[in-house]
Order: structure tokens, then sequence, then C-alpha cells
């Protein structure tokens, strides 16, 4: 049996040894940013999005192995567990194939096959599924079982319980559950037809609908999925029956005799009551997984755009929420985010007061300077940017504007987080200072929102919510580690996002900064409450101090490669101080040094002119 790192490295076409590197730091509690930029030598250079479907991938195989062990325990406590059956359990390759192995040794529940056993007619059943061309005289064996006690009268209540326990294990063979799997998507169709006849709907496209299963877009099985289960459509997976029948019948079949007619009878039942709705189901669920997987990828895709938008930072910035009824919602913010006024304008309608507003936007933009205005793009977006644009044609004042996405800021208005935030706030008020720090920094803004309540794409509410969960987290967490928090301004959900920081780390980090002024070094890390040495060496790449004086504290390289850095500093003729001090510090300062010392020198912006 291949080994995990090896069918992993077949599958993402990985060097094996690379993928046997990344298991081994991944069981040794090193996240995934941290792996990507910090063990590069180790990995080969995967990706962030390479690593994780590396860390799916292993996560599955590692939960099919422990089902493989689970499932040959529960078999040979029944005694019942040979070496062909534990041999063809570990070559089980999906979850799928391991459970069908497990259907016939399952605890059932009452079933016609259960009933029938329980009548005793389980050896009647055997001898007629054995097939046995010297067995020719099967009513005269039923009658052997008629007991009136136990509800069987004559022999072809007999002969229609044994046909149940035949149907029942026909319907439990691992052999033939596989190979009709395969015909299903191979040559199945998906139909679907309109709940009721003339009523016209969104869905109206699928209500005469059929498409092979192989051909099924991942859209069209969720809009089936949505339109069923709103009543519009029913919806079905249609196959040969013909072929379904022979495909059992060459499994089953061992040539004409007395018996081969009961035992058709027996798989034409088994296929119709049992195999086909399990088959239509499993069939039904692969085509939904497959859906949900390529949506969740393409909902992870549209949230960090939307994350990595750049920052517009160091302005103050009028936050404007726009409405009709309610009034628009303004909130006046410094370059660091702090609310320094708020306020709330009428010049939409029904109201229409817009000279008042002006008066009162134009009186805030003097008092603190505003040269940054957010407006929110939703209800009577268009109006209030017409309003402000004519504004910004009257005043001498140079102010920009920009329209900018306001999802979830009612979910963070609302949230408890908003509420710790701003205690004494109207719930508006907050959803115009979420879209003012929006424009100002969009990520740190975001991080504070549920990534499903961004609002990311069509269905993504049909989504199995914890996958979907996860793979819009894991987005965040890889913008926040590209990007890198300032350890002095982040906020506790900002952190949270950090590699190897939680939500306890974080608000301790907060209290520390709190307590004791702003961190002066990343060394000073290790002072805060439950933030240990392991939870340092993921976190501390990610986390910037411009205030240290080892100007390596504001930079990408982690402090297990300062030596390296400080070594090529000297090498081109640069020191620390004389950095600090007379350039920039972005200018001359390696973005990465490799774990084992070798030095990857990337100059981020202009090195100052050097003559040799």
């Amino acid at each position: 049996m291949e080994t995990v790192a090896k069918i992993i490295a077949r599958e993402i076409d990985r060097n094996e040894k690379h993928v046997e590197n990344v298991i081994k730091l991944i069981d040794e509690g090193n996240t995934i940013p941290f792996i990507a930029r910090y063990r590069k030598e180790a990995h080969g250079s995967m990706d962030d999005t390479t690593l994780r479907t590396l860390f799916e991938r292993l996560t599955y195989l590692r939960n099919l192995q422990a089902r493989r062990e689970e499932v040959k325990k529960a078999i040979d406590s029944q005694g019942k567990l040979t070496d062909e059956l534990s041999a063809a359990i570990d070559d089980s390759s999906t979850l799928a194939e391991v459970e069908d192995l497990y259907r016939p040794y399952k605890q059932k529940r009452k079933t016609r096959a259960t009933v029938a056993r329980d009548k005793g007619l389980a050896p009647l059943a055997e001898i007629i599924f054995a097939q046995k061309k010297e067995v020719i005289e099967i009513l005269s064996l039923a009658k052997e079982y008629i007991n009136e006690e136990k509800q069987v009268f004559h022999e072809d209540d007999a002969i229609a319980g044994a046909l149940d326990i035949i149907a029942e294990e026909i319907s439990d063979n691992a052999e033939i559950r596989k190979k009709l799997r395969g015909l299903f998507v191979s040559d199945g169709y998906l139909s679907s037809r309109a709940a009721k006849e003339g009523e016209d709907s969104v869905y109206s496209l699928y209500y005469e609908f059929d498409r092979p299963i192989s051909k099924v877009l991942g859209h069209q099985t969720l809009a089936v999925n949505r339109g069923e289960k709103e009543g519009f459509l029913k919806v079905s997976v249609l196959v040969e029956r013909d072929k379904a029948i022979e495909i059992i019948e060459r499994e089953v079949l061992s040539g004409e005799c007395e018996a081969t007619k009961y035992v058709k009878d027996a798989i034409f039942d088994s296929y119709e009551r049992l195999i086909f709705p399990s088959m239509e189901r499993e069939t039904r669920n692969y085509l939904t997984d497959i859906a949900d997987e390529g949506a969740i990828k393409t909902f992870a895709l549209n949230l960090k755009p939307l994350l990595m938008q750049p920052p517009v930072k160091g302005n103050v910035t009028l936050g404007f929420d726009p409405a009709y009824r309610t009034g628009c919602k303004l909130a006046v913010v410094d370059g660091t985010g702090k609310v320094l006024d708020t306020s709330v304008v009428y010049p939409t309608p029904p109201h229409n007061k817009i000279d008042e507003a002006k008066a009162t936007v134009r009186g805030l933009i003097e008092k603190y300077g505003i040269t940054n205005i957010a407006i929110g793009n939703g209800t009577a977006s268009r109006e209030s940017e017409n309003f402000i644009s004519d504004l910004l044609k009257e005043i001498p004042q140079k102010v920009s504007y920009m329209v900018v996405s306001e999802a979830g800021a009612s979910v963070y208005s609302a949230s408890p987080l908003g509420a710790e935030e701003f205690p004494d706030f109207d719930v508006s008020l907050r959803s115009a200072v979420s879209i003012a720090r929006r424009l100002q920094d969009p990520l740190a803004e975001l991080v504070k929102i549920d990534p499903k309540a961004i609002g990311v794409g069509q269905y993504q509410h049909d989504m199995p919510q914890k996958r979907l969960g996860e793979a819009l987290d894991a987005v965040v967490e890889d913008c926040v580690n590209s990007v890198g928090a300032d350890l002095n301004t982040a906020s506790p959900s900002l952190l949270t996002r950090v590699a190897g920081l939680n939500g306890a780390i974080a608000k301790n980090i907060v209290s520390y900064r709190n307590d004791n002024g702003a961190f002066t070094s990343r060394k000073q890390l290790l002072k805060v409450s439950k933030l240990g040495p392991k939870a340092f060496e993921q976190c501390a790449g990610f986390l910037r101090v411009p205030e240290s004086e080892n100007v390596l504290d504001n930079t990408a390289v982690h402090p297990e490669s300062y030596a390296a850095a400080e070594k090529l500093l000297k090498k081109i003729l640069f020191c620390l101080p004389i950095i600090k001090n007379k350039y920039p510090i972005h200018t001359a300062v390696p973005d990465r040094i490799h774990h084992s010392g070798k030095i990857e020198l990337h100059l981020i912006g202009q090195l100052p002119n050097y003559q040799h």
C-alpha cells in the first residue's frame, strides 16, 4: 500500500520528499503561512494554495485510514474479519468504498430482510442464492419453512421472505455498488421538470432539463438543488435500467437452474427498491459535492481582491452611509481610524434637505481637514454620490471621494465586536465608521466581519457552512500574513488572523500594549501571557514593529534569520544603524532568508546610489 506522502505527491505533482517535509512540519505544529514563507527550502517553494490542498488531502487520507481501522475492528468483533476482507478494506481508496465493504456487517434497522431472518428464512435464502443445479424443487423446500407462529402461512410467503434476504445481500455487495456507481456517473442523466404545470419562476430554464452526469456544470447543480428545495422542480437521476440489471446479473447469476428465476426476481427487486434510490442519492451528493467545492473556490477567489484592496492610510476620512428615510449617517475618523465626530444629514428623498446637509458636511471638512470621503454602495448610494460630487465642486478644499463596498457593514454594526468598540454609538453610526475605515485599510476592517457575511457570490448560503467558513478563513489568514500587521496598531481581530495566534493571545497582546506602552521589539512578545516559544516562532515574522531600534523588526525577515541578514547587509556595505537613521526602512532590507541560512535578497523600493 502506498504511503500517504506518495499518494499526495502523485496527486499534486510534487516531489515526494518535499511532501514528507511538509507533513512533518504540519505535525510539529507549524502553520501554513509560516511553512509557506519561512520553510521554502523544505517544500520546494509551494505556494499557500498548494500547501492548503496538501493539508486538506492529508486530513482526508488520515481520516480514511482511521475509518479503515474502525471498520476492521467492528467486523473483527463479530468474528467475521477474514484476511481477504482486511486486505480489501486496506486497499480502499475512498470512504465510500470502505462503507460499501462494511455494509453487510452493520447493525441494521428493521427491514424486510431482517424480518425474514427473524422468521428463520435465512437458510432457504442461502439455498436459492447458491443456485445449485441439483436443487430442483424450490417450492417443496419452501414448504419446510411454513410456520404459522412466525406468520409464514404458505410456501410463497417463505420464498418471498428468502428473496427479500437475497435482495438485501445483493444491495450490500461492494463490487456491485462500485460498478453501478461508475455506470451512474458515466451513463446517467440529471433530469429536472416543473413541479407545477404553467407556474413561472426563475427556474424556468430547468423545467425541461436533461444533462449527462459527466457534463453537468456546478452552477446547474446548485440551481437545480435550490429549485427543488423551493418546490419549483422535481429532480431525478436517469439511467438505463437494463444496463444496471445486466451489471448485477453478471456478478450474481451462475448459470441457468431452477433457482435462476427466483434470483432474477430478487435482482430486479433489489435494484428498484434498494440500489437505485441509494445510487440516485449518491449521484446527487456527488454532483453537489463537486459543485460546492467549485463554488467555494470561486468564493475564495472573490474574497481575496476585496481584502487586498490598496489602503488609503494616514488621511482624515469621512464615512458616508447612504439612506433615504432615516438619513445618511456620517463618521469622521483620523489617520489611525479613531472616531473624531459623527452626524446625520438628510439630502436624499423624502427629506431633500440638501442645503442643510451641505452645510454640515462642509463644516466637518473645514473643522477636521478631511481629505477623503468614503461612500457606501448600498441604498441611496447614487443619490449620495451626486450630492457629494456637487458639494466638492463648491468648496476650495481638495477632497476626493470613493464609493466602497459596504457588504457586511451592517453585520459588524450589530455584532458584539461593534458594540464593544462603540458602546455609545447607534448601530447605523457604527456602519459609517466601518465604511470610513474600509477606505483607510480594507483588510484591517474586513477581518472584523465573518467572511461569509461579506457577500462573495451567489449560492454561498447553500454551501456546507463549515467547509465554506474554513476556506474563507484560510483566505483571510493568507492575506493578513502576506501583508503583515503592525504590532502596535493592530486590533485583536487582525491579530487573531496572524499565524500562530488565537483570540485569547491576541487580546493578551493588546492588554500588554495598553499596560506597558508600544512594543519596541519583537522579543517583547515573549513577555505576553500565553505566548510561548512556538507561538513566537510562528507569528514573529508577520508582525512589524516600526518603533524598534532593530530595523529588521519592521521587515518580513524572521528573527531566526537576523544573523544571516546582518551578515548580508555588511557584505553590501550597509549597517543597520545607517539604514535606520538615514534611509527609509523599506529600502535595503532582505525580504526573506531561508531557514537553512541561504540568503534570498528581495529589494523593496530603491537603494540609495552607492559607488564602489
